[in-house]
Order: C-alpha cells, then sequence, then structure tokens
C-alpha cells in the first residue's frame, strides 16, 4: 500500500510545480484528436473522443493556476527551473499544450474564436520559450552530456506544432492575417524540423558512446516519436494553403519515410523500456507522461497516411499504436491520481 506522505498546500505546490505537468495535456489531447479521427469508422468512439475533450480542457484550466502562481510570486524559482540543463526543456509544455487544445477546440466544437486565441497564444508563447531555454543553454556552460536526452527536443517538437490547428484555422483568417499566420507556420516548421535534425544526432551520440539515461528519464526515449509523427503532418498542412501540387505529393514521400523510422523506433523503444522494467529502473514519475503525446503522434501520422495511401497494414500499425497509447495513458493517468491523492507526486523523487 502507497505510504500517505504530507500533501503541501497551493501556495508550496505552486512554489514547485513543475513545468512537466503539461504533458498531461498534450498527451490527453493526441488521445482526444486521434479517438475522433478514429470515431468516422467506429461512431460509437464519438463520445468516448469528446470527453477526452472537455477533461482536458478542464485539466489544462487546473494546471495553468499553480503555473501562473508561481510565476506571479515565485518568480526567482521560476526562472532558476529556466536556467535548469534538464527542467528547462520541459517549460514549453505550456506553449504546446495551448496549440494541442487549439486542434482539439477547432475539431470539436464550433467555437472557432476560441481556438484561433488558443493557436495565437500558444504560438507567441512557444517562439518566446524556445528562445529563452535555448538561450540560456547557449550562453551557459553548465549542460553536459548527461543532460543530452530526448527531453530536449521538447522546444523543437513545438515549433513543428504550430501548423496542426494553423494549417486549418488559415480559413478562418482574413487574406492578410492569414500570410502572416501561414508565415509563422512555415517558420516553427523549417526551425523545428532542422533543430529535430541536430538534436537526434546529439541523442545518438549519447546512446552510443555515453551511458544511458534511466530511471525517470526512461520514457523520454519515446519522445523521438514526436517530431517524426507532427513533422510530415505539419508540412502537408502547409503544403495544402500553397499552390504547389507537385510538393504535397513529394510531401507524402516524407510523411511514409519519417513514419518508416517511426515504426523502427517504436519498436526500439518498447524494447528498451521492457528492459528498464526488467531491471527495476523504471520507477513512477510526471515523465510517465512522455510515453503518450510522442506516440499519439505518431498515431496521428500513422491514420493519415493510411488516409492518403489506404494501405492496410499502415492502418493495423496505426490501430495497434493507438491501442497502446491507451494502455500508456490508462496507466499514467492512474498512477498520477493515486500519486496526488497520496501526496508523493508533490514530493522530490529521490
Amino acid at each position: 500500500m502507497s505510504e500517505i506522505l504530507p500533501r503541501p498546500g497551493f501556495l508550496a505546490i505552486s512554489r514547485g510545480f513543475a513545468p512537466g505537468w503539461f504533458a498531461a495535456v498534450m498527451g490527453t489531447g493526441v488521445l482526444a484528436l486521434t479517438t475522433l479521427t478514429l470515431s468516422e469508422t467506429w461512431p460509437l468512439l464519438r463520445a468516448l473522443a469528446e470527453a477526452l475533450h472537455w477533461l482536458n480542457s478542464l485539466l489544462f484550466v487546473v494546471l495553468a493556476l499553480p503555473w501562473l502562481t508561481r510565476w506571479l510570486r515565485f518568480r526567482e524559482a521560476a526562472l532558476q527551473t529556466l536556467r535548469h540543463p534538464v527542467q528547462a526543456s520541459f517549460y514549453p509544455t505550456f506553449s504546446i499544450a495551448l496549440l494541442v487544445l487549439a486542434a482539439q477546440w477547432l475539431r470539436f466544437t464550433p467555437c472557432v474564436e476560441v481556438a484561433l486565441t488558443l493557436w495565437w497564444l500558444g504560438v507567441l508563447m512557444h517562439f518566446a520559450f524556445s528562445f529563452a531555454v535555448l538561450f540560456f543553454m547557449f550562453r551557459g556552460e553548465h549542460v553536459t552530456v548527461d543532460h543530452v536526452t530526448p527531453a530536449k527536443f521538447i522546444p523543437a517538437v513545438g515549433l513543428v506544432v504550430m501548423p496542426l490547428a494553423g494549417g486549418p484555422l488559415l480559413a478562418h483568417m482574413s487574406p492578410t492575417v492569414a500570410e502572416w499566420a501561414l508565415t509563422l507556420n512555415l517558420i516553427g516548421l523549417g526551425a523545428g524540423s532542422l533543430m529535430y535534425l541536430g538534436l537526434l544526432g546529439m541523442t545518438l551520440q549519447r546512446k552510443y558512446l555515453h551511458a544511458p539515461a534511466q530511471g525517470i528519464l526512461t520514457p523520454t526515449v519515446w519522445i523521438h516519436l514526436a517530431p517524426l509523427g507532427v513533422i510530415p503532418v505539419s508540412l502537408l498542412n502547409v503544403l495544402d494553403q500553397l499552390p504547389l501540387p507537385a510538393a504535397r505529393e513529394a510531401g507524402v514521400v516524407v510523411l511514409a519515410l519519417l513514419w518508416g523510422f517511426g515504426v523502427w523506433w517504436l519498436v526500439m523503444a518498447s524494447l528498451l523500456t521492457l528492459a528498464a522494467r526488467a531491471a527495476g529502473q523504471l520507477p513512477f514519475a510526471l515523465s510517465w507522461w512522455a510515453f503518450t503525446f510522442p506516440l499519439g503522434a505518431f498515431v496521428a501520422a500513422s491514420l493519415r497516411l493510411n488516409a492518403l495511401l489506404g494501405w492496410q497494414s499502415v492502418g493495423w500499425v496505426g490501430l495497434l499504436a493507438w491501442g497502446l497509447l491507451w494502455f500508456f495513458w490508462l496507466q499514467t493517468a492512474w498512477r498520477t491520481v493515486r500519486a496526488v491523492i497520496n501526496g508523493a507526486i508533490f514530493h522530490p523523487h529521490p
């Protein structure tokens, strides 16, 4: 039976509030969106997807309260986290959560204005976080090889997430505003994609030549799937807005190639996770939410590729990955709720 630890008050929770909490919003959001897509084949899933949408919207509001309080009442603690070689990379999960919510509100509701507001706020905040996080890393000497994990992808992932809702939302903007929004989508997609290539080399170098990231960092190996799933889907969303049909065909090829790498990495991440579990190196922590959004991004890419090619093989891989996503989400959500109830989540992991 789990030990019940003293639960701190709201201000104490806010003072030590981890920025990675919003990975829960990201993971729940992508589960809602992929379930909605599958509801086109199985209508009974529609109600489940709707429930996840409203649950996630409420979850964001609940988590935003201590997050904002920390910046208002404990700014020095918030800035200290922003300069941390590992924790800083999780700050952009807040702005990515806004972008995911924008996609949700666009697809689940007729409230386009809400989706637009969430998207613009997410874009502006994510550009700010991506510059701030990397500025402190580039200017300092506090980042070592031991700090290099796929969590470093998070700022890049947020940049490439922008066109997920940003592409479809262009139709709801005036021509002038839409041009600026499309430009921002291109900037985010270009910067995030090339940043991912550089970071991919760094993380593979550590996996080949250095001690592996274990313990509470074990789930971060799944973060590789996030850019692999998001980049090609965002690319197609941007190409849909350009008068370049040949380029769109090339985008489908890019989607297929990155999806292939995603399948390979899905197997590798599963093997590494099972090995860590067998060795007793997989303690529960907030980092478990890293199982969800990246896998959900891969599911979204699989469903998009299946719709374009109509291949049963791709469809079955996507469906199996969606089932695995549900398994991870249920496990992580249950353990998170239990850790909140017994107070363990509010105490640093040893």
